[in-house]
């Protein structure tokens, strides 16, 4: 019996350590999720469409050739885990890993 009340006594000691560990954390995630989390804005149409122009206008000049090594095997990871991610989804969506039901 001593033991619980010396655990309960403990208790907001522990909720008020927690909550200093955690606070700059989640305000560091809040800082990030608010500029990577947004939805692209009218604004930022124009530098899109831009960067698809680049990326189109390097791939049929072949400068694609020049990407570095490390560089290129950023793009793959990138490249993989979108795809992955659109798996994950299809299966979550689906509520079946095999197929759908026909």
């Amino acid at each position: 019996m001593a033991a619980i009340s010396n655990m309960i006594s403990k208790g907001p000691v522990l909720v008020k350590g927690a909550l200093a560990y955690s606070r700059p954390r989640f305000d560091l995630f809040l800082k990030y999720a608010k500029v990577e989390l947004t939805p692209p804005s009218p604004a930022d149409i124009p530098q899109i469409r831009s960067g698809i122009q680049k990326l189109l206008s390097g791939f049929r000049t072949g400068k694609w050739k020049e990407t570095p090594v490390k560089e290129a095997w950023l793009n793959t990871l990138v490249t993989t885990e979108v795809i992955m991610w659109f798996f994950i989804g299809e299966c979550i969506g689906k509520r079946s890993i095999v197929g759908y039901k026909v």
